[in-house]
């Protein structure tokens, strides 16, 4: 696909954390002539040279072919964290909708497909050192996340040898964060009775150091980029790792709030997680805490050198940006990101 004005892109959960970002980069894009928004619900938010499609991917009456009909791209993000007490719901979501993705790309010779993987899909690996994409894609199997994700990186396998002229990129992003996303994401991973306005330095007398805990980050915004910039190249093909400097670690994240790290045994905070997350206090999963303590540190050499990425935001300054929004009940006007979904 070239850059010249006239492109249609459609991208799928348009109205989540990155589905906004994309949105809004795409519509202020003299090379994107229209963006087809496609969201459960549509959206009062409205960018320029877009248009809303309300679909349910985990519907088998989804007719995804007709809504991809005469696009240049796809840029498939629409996820389900949630109910991790029920993860058929997720795999039909997650795994069963992105399929149906795929068919619709084929069915309707798109010629560009843009994935939204993630760090979540790679198996455990080093925390001392960076990987690159090369690292396998099993991910951790007692977490839902990371099951689906990995199961959909064998499917595009798959789909990519059936599919050769089918130009398809897959983008492994850090974990994602904006000012926007705060009361989605405090809801999605704390809960909706956890106040948001309880993120404030002064109130943590010291910061829990477990072993294994050293994790990246990136600015949605900047995610954001990345996807636009593969849709424009010509050449981009296969996966890119995408993150901020520096890792984040208890070292940088008790200078970041001003808290003393202490060192907490993994087994001690697993335990508090699994009885909240029993007992429905919680909504992030032991099991995911498990795959987070076992993620590799990424290496975004490629992302730099074949896509002209670079990172505006660093990540203790995404990490800033996110504690505000959290004290200050950041959301936007769209169903999954609304503010005013409170407990």
């Amino acid at each position: 696909m070239s850059s010249s004005a006239g492109s249609r892109v459609v991208v799928t959960g348009a109205t989540g954390n990155v589905g906004t970002s994309v949105v809004r980069l795409l519509s202020q894009d003299p090379g994107i002539k229209s963006v087809r928004g496609i969201a459960r619900r549509v959206p009062d938010w409205s960018p320029a040279r877009t248009e809303w499609s309300a679909v349910d991917l985990a519907s088998d009456r989804a007719n995804l072919a007709e809504r991809f009909e005469g696009a240049d791209a796809v840029i498939h993000l629409a996820w389900a964290f949630q109910p991790t007490h029920d993860p058929a719901t997720t795999w039909r979501t997650n795994v069963l909708g992105g399929i149906r993705v795929l068919e619709g790309v084929a069915a309707a010779r798109v010629p560009v497909l843009v994935h939204a993987s993630s760090v979540g899909a790679y198996s455990p690996g080093p925390k001392d050192r960076a990987v690159d994409e090369s690292w396998p894609t099993h991910g951790w199997p007692d977490a839902a996340y990371c099951r689906e994700k990995a199961y959909l990186e064998r499917t595009l396998d798959v789909f990519e040898r059936d599919h050769p002229e089918v130009r398809v990129v897959r983008m492994r992003p850090a974990f994602l964060f904006k000012w926007e996303s705060a009361s989605e994401q405090r809801r999605i991973f704390g809960g909706r009775f956890l106040p948001g306005r309880l993120a404030r330095p002064d109130l943590l007398p010291f910061l829990p150091d477990i072993p294994g805990l050293r994790v990246q980050a990136l600015h949605t915004d900047d995610a954001a980029e990345a996807y636009r910039l593969a849709v424009h190249s010509p050449t981009a093909r296969g996966a890119y790792n995408l993150a901020a400097e520096p890792p984040l670690d208890a070292t940088v994240l008790g200078e970041l709030l001003g808290a003393r790290p202490m060192r907490l045994p993994r087994t001690a905070a697993r335990s508090a997680i699994a009885a909240a997350w029993g007992l429905h206090l919680l909504p992030a999963s032991p099991h995911l805490f498990d795959a987070v303590l076992r993620l590799p540190l990424m290496d975004c050499t490629r992302a730099r050198e074949e896509l002209g990425w670079r990172p505006r935001w660093t990540a203790t300054e995404v990490l800033e940006e996110f504690l505000d929004g959290l004290r200050q009940g950041g959301g936007m006007d769209t169903a999954p990101m609304h503010s005013g979904t409170m407990g």
